[in-house]
């Protein structure tokens, strides 16, 4: 499988921009920052995700032999300007904030500085990384919100929408705090847990349920999760029971079944019961079929007795909110800071700062969007974009997951019960962003002299 990274993933405009760069010479320095626009209905806050991708990203951005010879044959580009991108590079400045924070509206969560067409040019390949990601950190994080002391696994990969957007989901997911992934690949780069049981095929093969159990739990008898809904789940259950004492014998150990289907909430309070009553009140009960946080949040606020959720299809897809308002735009070219006027798409000029305010009792008292020239907020504030990149290479080495995945917990521990909420309150009245005087004045100086 490919890296996604090749320089050809882009837009068309990506490219007939840089050929009139080129032929006009403009090499000026640019700065571009990814933001949100506004939040999904029923999101509250978000959870930022895929930073570390968009620096690699960054860092081996080329044009490789073959692009080459496929732009000059597509008879769009001319030839010098073919031969000038066989040694584009990207060598700008990148400020980010850090990967598991969270983030509001009109917050710049990353900004790059570059000669213009470098930094036009990643626009395409940086809100694919950071837009999929952060969606799916965000829904992550409202399923951990839901059940704050079960496992929680991603099942997500099988509809994912691709390969790379099943695998960046299972990192997405665990820097959000879920326990662990069904994606092999994503153990092996990322070294996030690896949790899995049984498809109902495998029970299928079998003539008889019991001996599939059996013959299972010989083959993997240090992850025993037994599947029991494949025809009756109450029957399922009891021949796990009457399966226990001969593999109790043979060392092996039943950790969990699995439901994935039907009344959740009525099929585990009759196993449990079942597995209770036949001396197995150390097996845990797995469910999983289409959840998402909300189902989550009912299941244990009704007290059905789960111990752990895979959540998969609604994970990988974000299917309430499967898209963010996330845009790239031109904030300074040349020393000058630019303004986009569109109706409904104004921004905010210049480059700036997102800083975090603090109460004198250590709580969160809102943001504060600035200039970057700006001095620091009296009080106890903290500067959220630190620079990551310089000269096209980073600072410091990639962070790890285990690290980030510590820094979000910490961030949404900080998130007000009321952002918490399924229903997503408005993060305003909450935790209020709030823009500089200073930013304010610069967007009307600029509208005043609009052209």
């Amino acid at each position: 499988m490919k890296s996604g990274d090749e320089a050809l993933l882009t837009d068309l405009y990506q490219l007939t921009m840089l050929q009139a760069y080129y032929d006009e010479g403009l090499r000026g320095r640019a700065v571009f920052e990814l933001f949100v626009r506004r939040l999904p209905p029923g999101r509250g806050f978000l959870l930022l995700a895929g930073i570390e991708q968009a620096l690699d990203y960054l860092e081996g951005l080329r044009f490789e032999p073959a692009e080459l010879d496929w732009l000059r044959e597509s008879g769009r580009f001319r030839a010098d300007f073919v031969d000038w991108l066989a040694d584009f590079r990207f060598t700008g400045t990148v400020s980010a904030m850090r990967e598991g924070s969270v983030f509001f509206a009109n917050e710049p969560v990353l900004r790059v500085e570059a000669p213009i067409a470098q930094a036009q040019f990643v626009e395409s390949r940086l809100i694919n990384l950071v837009n999929y990601a952060t969606m799916v950190a965000t829904k992550a994080a409202r399923c951990r919100f839901a059940a704050p002391s079960r496992l929680l696994v991603d099942f997500g990969l099988r509809r994912a929408h691709g390969a790379e957007a099943g695998l960046l989901a299972a990192r997405a997911a665990y820097l959000a705090g879920f326990d662990g992934t069904a994606t092999v690949l994503a153990g092996q780069r990322f070294g996030i847990p690896l949790f899995g049981t049984m498809a109902h095929s495998y029970i299928e093969a079998h003539e008889h349920e019991s001996d599939a159990f059996a013959r299972f739990a010989a083959s993997q008898p240090g992850n025993v999760t037994l599947l029991i809904d494949t025809y009756d789940t109450e029957e399922g259950a009891r021949r796990v029971v009457a399966l226990a004492p001969a593999l109790h014998a043979r060392g092996i150990r039943i950790a969990a079944v699995r439901l994935d289907s039907g009344d959740l909430d009525a099929h585990a309070r009759a196993v449990r019961r079942i597995l209770d009553e036949g001396g197995l009140r150390e097996v845990h009960i797995f469910a999983s079929g289409n959840l998402d946080e909300w189902q989550i949040a009912r299941l244990l606020a009704s007290g059905a007795p789960i111990d752990g959720f895979g959540v998969g299809t609604h994970l990988s897809t974000s299917v309430d909110a499967p898209f963010l308002d996330m845009v790239y735009k031109l904030q300074a070219y040349d020393g000058r800071p630019r303004r986009k006027r569109s109706e409904g798409k104004a921004t905010w000029p210049g480059a700036k700062q997102v800083w975090r305010l603090h109460t004198p009792g250590g709580g969160v008292a809102g943001d504060l969007v600035a200039l970057r020239e700006e001095a620091p907020p009296p009080g106890d504030a903290r500067a959220l974009l630190q620079v990551a990149m310089d000269g096209g290479r980073r600072l410091a080495p990639p962070e790890a997951l285990a690290a980030l995945r510590q820094h979000a917990a910490a961030e949404l521990d900080r998130l007000p019960a009321a952002l918490r909420a399924a229903d997503g309150a408005d993060p305003g009245l909450h935790w209020p962003v709030r823009i500089s005087p200073a930013l304010q004045a610069l967007a009307e100086e600029l509208d005043r002299g609009r052209h």
